[in-house]
């Protein structure tokens, strides 16, 4: 993903509100199918880390992803934004990369 790409899509998750909730339990397999699913409707979501779970939210954006093939966009506090396009209703069109020459 360029940095171009990455700007826009923050620019999208801005106004987004969280979809998911990671707790206490950190990430458990009910929570990692969860993010999948929701992935896969609507490709950007935004995730809030509860002040009540201990682990690091860097490291929880990361495990996520590498579970569900998706890409940090961004981890700033506790708030975790992840991008996977979608198997079958793409709905983000990311900017196109430019050719090297």
């Amino acid at each position: 993903m360029t940095s171009k790409q990455r700007a826009y899509l923050k620019s999208l998750a801005m106004t987004m509100d969280p979809i998911c909730q990671i707790g206490k339990a950190t990430v458990t397999p009910e929570i990692t199918k969860s993010v999948d699913e929701v992935l896969e409707a609507r490709e950007l979501i935004k995730i809030h880390v509860l002040k009540n779970c201990m682990a690091d939210p860097r490291e929880i954006a990361n495990v996520l992803a590498e579970r569900t093939h998706a890409q940090v966009v961004q981890v700033i506090g506790k708030k975790i934004v992840l991008y996977r396009e979608s198997k079958n209703k793409k709905k983000i069109e990311l900017p196109k990369e430019k050719e090297s020459r």
